[in-house]
């Protein structure tokens, strides 16, 4: 089977001026892109249509430019929506029958990185054979095969955003949030404008806060990133403010995290629970299932066993939630329920006929729909319901991704695992997608603290580094994800000796 060479899980990602994330790589992938829609295109006698959108990150407008140029010197017409979340590109591109949706966007990473995904006309995300086909087009071809850019062809749609900002009010028809006072933590990103005018309309008196859109303090202290490391942090400007419920988004906002009344933090695996047990007693449920990653806390699927709906887990990433729901919206042919998926980051999906990717406004909107629609109007209780299992995900840089299976050090040390956490559940152990970073999850029965399991990821993610050549002190993060905030470095019996 081939493989792809730039695309990931989630598009491609890197740092701005290195490559691949430069104006030449991006011309260059414009103009494959345009040529692989053209060939489609003629198959249906089309003028092919790209709609393009970005978040707050200073090196978007110059990679939109030149991922524009690639784009029109095949003939293809821009649309440009501005500064847009990624979901709001998927829906616009599929209501308005575009060809395809792009964003140019890193989600949560550091404002100096940036990224470009696409969307299909379904709003979905490209296949492997179209990956395959663009990245072959864009290495036969060089930025001297490429005309400057066609004006002509590029159009300004701002005006587009108001039908996003239309759907997401309309997602829950009827909902008021007059009275709660609701802080909203944007993180400098795409959000930065639409998030806080959702709240507004919908009755709710708003509190925003990380709100530029300069384009280098995206996801700098901010976002739900920061609230998943740090939910003191926020819950302290909540307090500070007298707000009843906190939302943060990420960089994209296709991710979005919560802090109830109590100011503790409510992640995806809560979100899906809230939302899960509120779809299945209305019989709205797909397939009456939920699906999530195995990276999920096994207190959902706990939870999923004693309200009677169905529990599926697909491997980590988004993109194989969005595959299992769609798989299952076609098995079953019933496009009148929700597909309901996600992982613990908060990246929620609500698949129907029109919305077919992970959006985190609306599924703020569904979740304060639930809120407001209870007995006590409080995430408190809701959230409440799931009682989490002691669980941790471990994160480090590394030199080079050595296939974990080959690194026998790793390997032996897995094998006695058992003897230092006979409580062990759950353990996931891989590299990322999109970084260079290894991850890890470990999860236990109650019989042990999340410091038990900080021990044991901060002296795993030392033998990888060490075993992958990484410069030693290169950034560890082991982030508690049960309660949230980040472990420190705690000592440790085994000690990794570096060559």
């Amino acid at each position: 089977m081939q493989t792809v060479k730039y695309f990931g899980t989630d598009g491609i990602r890197g740092t701005y001026g290195t490559y691949p994330m430069t104006e030449n790589f991006m011309t260059r992938l414009g103009y494959a892109v345009g040529t692989v829609l053209g060939h489609e295109a003629d198959a249906i006698n089309e003028q092919p249509i790209v709609m393009i959108g970005r978040d707050t990150r200073q090196s978007g407008p110059a990679l939109q430019e030149a991922l524009t140029r690639g784009l029109t010197a095949t003939g293809v017409i821009v649309w440009d929506l501005g500064i847009l979340p990624t979901p709001g590109v998927a829906f616009l591109t599929r209501t308005h029958q575009a060809s395809a949706g792009a964003v140019i966007s890193a989600s949560h990473n550091p404002a100096k990185q940036n990224g470009i995904k696409f969307f299909s006309s379904e709003g979905t995300k490209l296949s492997l054979e179209q990956e395959l086909e663009i990245e072959a087009i864009l290495e036969a071809t060089t930025l001297e095969d490429i005309a400057p850019m066609d004006e002509s062809k590029v159009f300004d749609r701002i005006d587009l955003q108001a039908d996003y900002l239309s759907d997401l009010l309309s997602s829950q028809r009827g909902l008021r949030l007059n009275g709660k006072r609701i802080l909203v933590d944007c993180s400098n990103g795409a959000a930065y404008r639409l998030a806080p005018r959702v709240l507004e309309v919908l009755g709710a008196e708003v509190l925003p806060i990380n709100t530029l859109s300069e384009g280098n303090m995206i996801n700098v202290n901010a976002g739900s990133e920061r609230a998943r490391s740090n939910p003191a942090e926020l819950a302290a400007i909540m307090k500070e403010k007298g707000a009843d419920l906190a939302v943060a988004f990420d960089g994209d906002a296709d991710r979005v995290i919560f802090l109830d009344e109590l100011g503790r933090l409510i992640d995806g695996d809560h979100i899906l629970a809230i939302l899960a047990d509120d779809l299945h007693a209305k019989d709205l449920l797909l397939a009456d299932t939920l699906v999530t990653t195995v990276m999920a806390n096994g207190a959902l699927k706990k939870y999923a066993e004693s309200q009677g709906f169905k529990l599926k887990t697909t491997p980590v990433g988004d993109k194989y939630v969005t595959e299992a729901l769609q798989q299952t919206q076609n098995d079953t042919g019933d496009f009148d329920k929700f597909g309901l998926g996600g992982e613990q980051s908060g990246h929620i999906i609500l698949l129907d006929k029109t919305h077919q990717t992970g959006d985190g406004l609306r599924t703020m909107v569904f979740v304060l729909a639930v809120v407001m629609n209870s007995k006590e109007q409080s995430l408190v209780m809701l959230a409440d319901q799931i009682q989490k299992y002691p669980q941790l995900v471990a994160s480090c840089d590394v030199a080079q991704k050595i296939p974990l299976n080959e690194i026998k050090a790793l390997g032996a040390r897995f094998e006695t695992l058992g003897e230092d956490l006979p409580g062990l559940v759950e353990m996931n152990s891989r590299y990322s997608g999109t970084e260079n970073k290894y991850r890890l999850m470990l999860e236990t029965d109650t019989r042990h603290t999340a410091e038990d399991l900080g021990r044991i990821a901060w002296e795993i993610c030392d033998l990888v580094q060490a075993e992958t050549g990484t410069l030693a002190g290169s950034k560890i993060e082991v982030l508690n994800v049960a309660d949230g905030g980040l472990i420190p470095r705690l000592k440790y019996i085994k000690q990794v000796k570096r060559s």
